[in-house]
């Protein structure tokens, strides 16, 4: 039996118990691959990418900047520097404002997207702000901040730190349905929170079962259904109205983040330990099956989608030797080497 055919039958019988047994019609294994490697060098770490709305513009976090890169040309088109340890970044497209979480300086950079220049820094008043969110619901920026165990809020249009909201754990990464609800992982304790961004409360906790240390996490508003990425090689897909575990696919080690394409209904997740991105397939909602384990590049673990291409972008680096482990510091990694950073491009050649 090949690799793609084990994985398959893997997913059928992960599916959460009590759920049933569904028959489902064999798919070929989708021809995704590698297409482009964009090399932007510098050094330093890096942690989340996102797109521009409705651009070709790729916006990479690294270190003390942000990098832009042109996926349609592939050329790197500018820079906002002067940042301290990035993390995520946000748009508020009505607005015509981005926001970049600075986890060192616990603050958020305001920046016009059109002129790349900061704007206005704003302290979030807690620490390490990482995930961080625009919801356009209540018109409100949030950062999920990791060593404080709260999320800080900022009203977008001004930039006035609103208040924090308590969270039961280390926070990672945050979703919105657009409708009043927002959604985060709790990594320290394997639970879901939901959060009402006008009365800044968390609204429901929900256990992530046999979810170990969740990191990414995807939205599919439609049909109300979460994608958590674990430590433990799996993806919990929740459904959002009831906290409720529907679905368990299996999925590489070392994933930071999944993506959920609506219009062609796949689910991504990029696993930085053995250098994979594994393509899913949504059935319906509480039925999925991997299609493809597609070869990436080791520390290749954080993830943006192009919603209009289809096309996945995953960054990575190459590394020197790593530190002996520590107390604090188990599994040290060593320095990126200078020039290897590299935005790696992925499409399907043919069918699903």
């Amino acid at each position: 039996m090949d690799t793609i055919a084990r994985i398959a039958v893997c997913t059928l019988l992960t599916i959460t118990p009590g759920i049933g047994a569904w028959a489902a019609t064999p798919t070929p294994a989708s021809n995704w691959q590698v297409i482009q490697r964009h090399v932007l060098g510098g050094s330093g770490g890096w942690d989340y990418l996102a797109f521009e709305p409705d651009s070709t513009h790729l916006f990479v976090s690294h270190a003390d900047r942000v990098l832009v890169l042109d996926t349609g040309t592939g050329k790197q088109v500018g820079a906002i520097d002067g940042l301290s340890g990035v993390h995520g970044i946000a748009f508020a497209p009505d607005l015509h404002r981005g926001f970049i979480s600075n986890g060192k300086a616990d603050s958020v950079s305001v920046f016009d997207p059109a002129t790349r220049k900061v704007t206005q820094t704003i302290a979030v008043g807690a620490h390490n702000p990482d995930g961080i969110l625009y919801d356009s619901y209540s018109r409100r920026v949030f950062t999920f901040n990791g060593h404080s165990s709260n999320a800080s809020v900022i009203d977008a249009a001004s930039g006035k730190l609103l208040g924090h909201i308590a969270l039961p754990g280390k926070p990672e990464f945050p979703v919105s349905n657009g409708h009043g609800r927002i959604f985060d992982n709790i990594e320290s304790t394997s639970q879901l929170v939901a959060i009402d961004p006008v009365a800044m409360r968390v609204t429901a906790t929900w256990p992530l079962q046999g979810c170990e240390e969740p990191s990414g996490l995807a939205i599919d508003v439609a049909h109300q259904r979460l994608f958590s990425v674990c430590d433990n090689k799996v993806m919990a897909v929740t459904d959002a109205t009831t906290g409720k575990t529907v679905a368990r696919i299996p999925i590489g080690a070392g994933s930071d983040a999944v993506r959920y394409d609506a219009q062609r209904a796949l689910v991504f997740s990029s696993n930085g330990e053995d250098g994979t991105l594994t393509v899913v397939h949504q059935d319906d909602a509480d039925h999925y099956r991997v299609l493809a384990t597609v070869p990436t590049q080791a520390s290749a673990r954080t993830m943006a989608l192009d919603e209009n291409s289809g096309h996945v972008f995953v960054a990575a680096a190459k590394f020197g030797p790593a530190p002996k482990p520590t107390a604090d510091h188990p599994r040290p990694r060593g320095e990126v080497l200078p020039g290897s950073f590299t935005v790696i491009e992925l499409a399907p050649t043919g069918g699903r």
